[in-house]
């Protein structure tokens, strides 16, 4: 890799920030240590990757930007140097915040959204409990209940959009091939590092749409705070010299035509009736005739009805609806076998003798309301990964789009397993808990299956730190064991799946072009 791809022109980039931890909880990142956000490769190739929704780059269109030495450009190049030669101090750092990487940024957003928005319906006064309404998201209870498969569904659909946005964006970036506006006039000092790249269209003004785009639909009651974040991004590339407005406006039309494509998917994935109560009651009458003698119920008062039981029908992304039946888990030990009464028993030992790093693990990993779930768990060790590699816009992106898709996948897959086996919990047969009592059936663990899949598909990408991703997954994997809110063989399974998961996300990246 050429790590002088980027010429160093003004202030060192400082990353700032509020990113929300797992439990809810905040961490402020370290303002007082200048770090220069510099890709290691511009990964110039990218315009061939292979897309998600996109069959080409050219799926979307944009017209050819103005020459250089043309009236109109040398006119905004004007403008750009009044927009860039004095700035607020808020302005400075909105091209602080934003310096930090489109993607990234945008990622974490979402999180914070997720988390925000993660609060289960309360029952009303004569005991049932109502559903969120996307045509009126503000009203009691907000729309979305932003669960694990809401969440993991959510980013993905984000990934997506910003990965099929950005190799579209390479393809034209490559074939206009417009300099940057520094480099054209060394009058104007952009604010952050430069790369040795086209500037048209503008990458964070690509990012920036068609994450917006995505993110309204997924939150429809934050279209205020989204309005101004994306203005907010859009400005901070004229206010730090880096883009002329007409990079900018080219980003945001490529960025909507992907989006617009990708939501497109969205409206008919059939997450429309993965709510559907009216198929529990086939579901259990299946199970029972499989042989269960005792069903999951809900343990809230009143009991409140199952979580997205039908999600098990939304399209997944790396492989079909046949091949996730042909990998569902068997099934789980007879209530009342040997099988079943030692796991049972393992619970029961744990709750007497729970120690202090056990419940410490259990807290950790609990993900539950108020966080954004173990998607967004791994979303974040997924982005962080990639930042701390310094990878391309186009590579971070990929890189979550890969780790988001196996995650949806392993929801879908998950949750098919839950509601076809219908398999009590623990706390059935006595057991308490403390992190959270998740409302839908126990086998296999939601946890596992995710942590196997994320690991899986992170150690493809950084098979250096392997070792550490699958010590992650194992420690979420057992924390539901010290949560007693699930059985072993609930987790060892879910695992095993999650891997198998994580697998075809895998080979799907080993065949996209990207040389990893």
């Amino acid at each position: 890799m050429n790590n002088r791809i980027y010429s160093f022109l003004g202030n060192l980039l400082i990353l700032t920030g509020v990113v929300v931890g797992m439990t809810g909880c905040s961490k402020t990142i370290d303002e007082s240590q200048p770090v220069a956000y510099l890709p290691t490769n511009l990964d110039e190739t990218a315009g061939n990757w292979k897309t998600y929704v996109l069959t080409s780059p050219t799926d979307v269109t944009l017209a050819a930007p103005a020459a250089t030495n043309s009236t109109t450009y040398q006119a905004e190049l004007s403008d750009l140097k009044t927009q860039s030669k004095t700035l607020t101090t808020e302005q400075q750092q909105a091209v602080t915040y934003w310096g930090a990487g489109a993607v990234y940024r945008w990622n974490e957003i979402a999180r914070e959204l997720s988390a925000r928005y993660n609060l289960p319906p309360a029952s009303t006064a004569d005991g049932k409990y109502p559903v969120p309404d996307a045509a009126n998201p503000l009203a009691d209870p907000r729309f979305p209940f932003a669960n694990p498969p809401y969440t993991a569904r959510a980013l993905a659909y984000l990934s997506v959009a910003q990965y099929d946005a950005l190799v579209a964006t390479w393809y034209y970036k490559k074939q206009y091939n417009r300099a940057a506006p520094s480099t054209v006039d060394s009058g104007i000092k952009p604010a952050l590092p430069v790369a040795a790249m086209s500037s048209y269209p503008s990458e964070d003004a690509v990012v920036a749409m068609a994450s917006y785009t995505v993110l309204k639909a997924m939150f429809p009651g934050e279209v205020p705070y989204l309005d101004a974040k994306l203005a907010e991004h859009q400005n901070s590339r004229l206010w730090a010299g880096m883009n002329v407005a007409s990079d900018v406006s080219a980003g945001t039309s490529l960025g909507s035509q992907v989006a617009a494509k990708v939501m497109a998917r969205a409206k008919t994935d059939g997450m429309s009736t993965s709510n559907n109560q009216s198929v529990t009651g086939g579901m259990i009458k299946d199970v029972q005739t499989r042989g269960l003698s005792e069903v999951w119920v809900s343990q809230e008062s009143p009991a409140r009805p199952p979580m997205l039981p039908n999600y098990g029908v939304v399209k997944t992304w790396n492989f079909d609806q046949a091949t996730m039946v042909k990998i569902r888990p068997d099934a789980p030990p007879a209530i009342g076998s040997p099988e079943f009464t030692k796991a049972l028993d393992e619970l029961k030992t744990i709750q007497r003798t729970q120690t202090r790093e056990q419940a410490r693990i259990a807290n950790y990993w609990a993900d539950g309301v108020g966080s954004y779930t173990p998607p967004g768990h791994w979303h974040r060790t997924a982005a962080n990964a990639a930042h701390d590699a310094r990878y391309s816009e186009v590579r971070m992106a990929r890189t979550l789009a890969l780790v988001g898709t196996a995650l949806m996948d392993a929801a879908i897959c998950c949750w098919d397993t839950k509601y076809y086996y219908y398999y009590p919990r623990p706390q059935q047969f006595g057991l308490k808990t403390s992190v959270g009592l998740p409302n839908f059936p126990a086998y296999t663990s939601g946890h596992s299956t995710f942590s196997g899949a994320a690991a899986v598909v992170l150690s493809g990408i950084f098979p250096d730190q392997a070792d550490d991703f699958m010590a992650k997954a194992n420690e979420a994997s057992v924390s539901r064991m010290y949560g007693l809110i699930h059985y072993r063989f609930d987790c060892e399974v879910g695992m095993a799946c999650g891997k198998k998961i994580g697998s075809f996300a895998t080979a799907r990246g080993k065949a996209d072009g990207s040389g990893l």
